[in-house]
């Protein structure tokens, strides 16, 4: 069976719709900007990819990642032709961090936290009446975790309707923590280049209406084939590239395609030194017998990596790619490595062409590994 994506919305560095974050991509926008969030004296490092919508320029809010997930599920729904949801419609929303920056306000004596806060059922429910709310935090797969349970729900017959989501805020703890691993620090995130330093945090949220297929009337942006877990377990950081074969292979199985069928890949491309290899070896084994082989790219080089809305955001592109026919370069990369030399990798400018199936991937430490295959829609 197939689930039809009815509503999406996003918001990141690079824009607040869908449209805007793919254009900016395409015309090759990247680099991130001075962090304002907090003082980066300490860190060696002193940039990220923030969304640049605080109230006050370089004074820090509390729940920034809250207000952006009820913006994004506001907007799917009413992209979707649903602003009134049924209370009981699951909501799924992946993140890494969760409220933890604004745990840290509160810590510092910055700003007011209620338990309440730290779960976004309180903020879903005021805000839409929406009361059945998850949180996934299975890391940088987060929200594709959440994409592939909401396929199970509908595919059991829990529910017709699921709404996923991602989001997450830049924190002090998480940046400091990457500060300290990755000397020099990165300047930008560059996917599968030699030159490659390691990853930059970025945020925003991410939002879609997921539908048991052939159930909404009106236009659709796409349709999930299917989506691909595990865990492998294989190392506490560094990705395992048969694990990420394995899960390849799952989604490919529950999509019923063959690697002849994928047009292009949007790769998790953190730009770190393990994750790129494990990605590049995995892929160049998947897909070794496919003629000429799906066209592969990364888009964190132009919006940083937004933690568990990574996949999800992932997942938006590729659709927009598919109905502009416009898939954007690789930001950043002018020396592949070995491993990905033989990939038909896009960098300069955009590929342009009738895609028809994509395939997404998200990749987290511990093997936590998610694939989606999605396709366009046809109506």
């Amino acid at each position: 069976m197939s689930w039809e994506i009815a509503g999406m919305s996003a918001i990141c560095a690079l824009g607040d719709t869908v449209a805007d974050i793919h254009g900016a991509l395409c015309s090759g926008r990247s680099g991130p900007a001075p962090l304002s969030a907090f003082d980066t004296s300490k860190y060696r490092a002193g940039a990220a990819y923030e969304v640049p919508d605080r109230v006050r320029p370089g004074v820090e809010e509390p729940l920034r990642a809250t207000r952006w997930l009820v913006r994004v599920v506001r907007e799917a729904l009413v992209d979707a032709g649903l602003p009134e949801p049924e209370p009981g419609w699951p909501v799924l929303v992946g993140t890494t961090h969760r409220e933890l920056r604004t745990a840290e306000l509160w810590w510092r004596h910055d700003g007011v936290l209620s338990p309440a806060d730290l779960h976004f059922a309180s903020a879903l429910r005021a805000a839409f009446g929406l009361y059945d709310v998850h949180t996934v935090a299975s890391a940088c797969a987060a929200s594709l975790y959440g994409l592939g349970m909401a396929t199970d729900l509908i595919a059991l017959g829990a529910a017709d309707t699921v709404v996923v989501a991602g989001t997450d805020s830049i924190t002090e703890s998480s940046f400091g923590g990457f500060d300290r691993i990755q000397f020099p620090p990165p300047d930008t995130i560059r996917a599968f280049d030699r030159s490659r330093r390691g990853m930059i945090m970025g945020e925003g949220a991410v939002a879609v209406v997921l539908r048991r297929g052939g159930t909404h009337p009106g236009r659709i942006h796409g349709r999930v084939r299917g989506v691909g877990m595990n865990c492998d377990a294989s190392h506490p950081t560094a990705p395992d590239p048969a694990g990420i074969v394995r899960v390849i292979e799952e989604a490919h199985e529950r999509a019923s395609v063959a690697p002849d069928d994928i047009d292009l890949v949007i790769v998790h491309g953190s730009g770190t030194l393990q994750s790129d290899l494990a990605e590049a070896v995995a892929l160049r084994d998947v897909f070794k017998a496919a003629e000429p082989g799906p066209l592969v790219t990364a888009v964190k080089g132009g919006m940083g990596h937004v933690s568990g809305g990574a996949g999800l955001l992932n997942v938006v592109v590729a659709l927009a790619a598919i109905r502009t026919r416009t898939l954007p370069a690789i930001s950043g990369l002018t020396d592949p490595i070995e491993e990905a030399q033989e990939l038909r990798i896009v960098t300069g400018r955009p590929a342009t062409g009738a895609f028809g199936t994509a395939q997404v991937h998200a990749v987290g430490m511990g093997g936590i590994n998610a694939v989606a295959i999605v396709e366009g829609a046809a109506r």
